[in-house]
This record gives C-alpha cells, structure tokens and sequence, in this order.
C-alpha cells in the first residue's frame, strides 16, 4: 500500500491540518510551524505523489482527499493553500464532521477563468502542462516563480520555495500534469454554497494566480464564510508575511473556540 508522509508537530489542543500547493511538498510551512506549533497540534503532509508521499500516481481531487483524510485525526481545523485549498476543501464537503473549520491560503473554488470569473486562462495551464514534458524542473520553476510576483521580498520568496522543491523527492511529470488537471477543471463554487462549518479564505492582494477579485466575489456568494486581503502579498502570504497570517489564523481558531 502506498504511504502518505505524515508529520505532527506540538501539542496544542487544537489539531491543524496543513496541506501545500502544487509541485511543493510540506517543508513550505517550515517558516510558520515553529510559532503554530506552539498554539496547535500541527499535522505537515506531503500530498499523495508530492515530496516524500512518493508511491503515488495522478489521482482525482476526490481520491486525494479521501487519501488524506485516512490519515487525519478525527476532527481537526483544515488549512489549504492553493491546489491544498482545494484538497481540503472536497475534505470538508465530504466530511463536514471531521472538519472543525476550513481556511483557504490563495486559492479558489475554480482556478481556471470563466466566464464573468477571474483565474488562469486554461490556455496557461494547458501551456504549462506541455512545457512539462520538455523541461519539467524549468516549468516547475517559472510556476514558482509567478507566485512571489511583485512582493517586496519577491526574490528571497521565490529562493525559499526553490530551496522547498529541490531538496526534497520531485513530483513525477504525471503527478504534476495531474494536480494542473485538477486545477484546470474543477469547479467547488456550486457545491460549496451549502457549507455550513466556520470558513476563512485568506488572500495575497498582489496574486497573480487568484486575483483578489475572487474575494468579493465569493463574499456574496458564500455568505456564510468570510474573507480577508493581505495587502502586499501575492500567492505565498505565509512566506511573504508570516507574522500577519499566523495572527489570522490564530484569530480564526480563537473565534470558533468562543462559539
């Protein structure tokens, strides 16, 4: 059977699920875990086909969700970032009672633009998925890159996610043409309208991969979630300003335990 990297950090009371975006692994949240360890019990995964979760092959959003959360601790506050927003996301659509909470890091219900709906011309990600199979690491690279774009820290951003993908195992080109298929074609914006369970998506207003005009966007149309903008930040604002988004998270969890 295959084998999901799965590590736990500290000891708080409150579990917190991280998972990461695509092409990364989890040593990403190396940069925050030390000081939400200290509030959470942290759980760092690797997702199925990323990093150290080698035996894996592509897989559907809906299996890799239901992979994950054969690891999870029974009940726990679920942080996605990017293609991980979605993971956890189809997590709690499919388990809402596992789920304590949801918050969303930089990413959308649907990441390819649609009609009268911002996100990646789907011609970008089928570029990118061609350009996988003549230079994957170049590819992977770029991808990174266009996620520190413009932030004040953007080359140090960029080094630090370089560092996270080489010196752990590479996703194989299958897994990565995989998780750019999820991205290209799910769409959680209908299914989700239903969700009940505390949810907080956090945005960069710099992104240029979610534009932060999916936030008001989503703000009507999931009402019952609530939204917050990073000013300055792009795609990675837990790289680019730690210190604001463990605030946020912190106060997000702190506002679930009050009830």
């Amino acid at each position: 059977m295959s084998k999901l990297w799965w590590q736990t950090l500290g000891t708080g009371k409150e579990h917190l699920v991280l998972l990461h975006g695509w092409g990364l692994n989890a040593e990403v949240w190396r940069c925050i875990s030390d000081r939400l360890a200290s509030q959470f019990t942290l759980h760092l995964v690797d997702l199925p086909g990323y990093g150290r979760s080698q035996d894996y092959g592509p897989m559907t959003l809906a299996a890799m969700a239901e992979e994950v959360m054969r690891h999870a601790p029974p009940r726990a506050l679920w942080l996605g970032w990017s293609l991980g927003g979605l993971v956890a996301s189809q997590a709690a659509l499919t388990q809402p009672e596992r789920v304590s909470g949801l918050i969303s890091v930089a990413s959308s219900p649907c990441f390819s633009a649609r009609e009268a709906w911002p996100g990646i011309k789907p011609e970008v990600l089928s570029g990118f998925q061609q350009q996988l199979s003549e230079d994957f690491r170049r590819t992977v690279e770029r991808f990174l890159a266009l996620q520190t774009l413009g932030t004040e820290t953007a080359r140090q951003d960029a080094r630090r996610l370089k560092e996270v993908v080489l010196n752990q195992p590479m996703p194989t080109v299958e897994v990565l043409n995989g998780g750019l298929e999820i991205l290209k074609q799910e769409d959680l914006r209908e299914p989700m309208v239903d969700l009940t369970l505390p949810f907080l998506r956090i945005y960069g207003s710099l992104d240029g991969l979610v534009p932060r005009k999916v936030a008001p966007l989503l703000d009507e149309h999931w009402p019952r979630s609530e939204s917050l903008v990073l000013p300055k930040a792009a795609h990675a604002p837990f790289i680019s300003h730690p210190e604001a988004f463990c605030q946020a998270v912190e106060d997000f969890c702190r506002k679930i335990s009050a009830g």
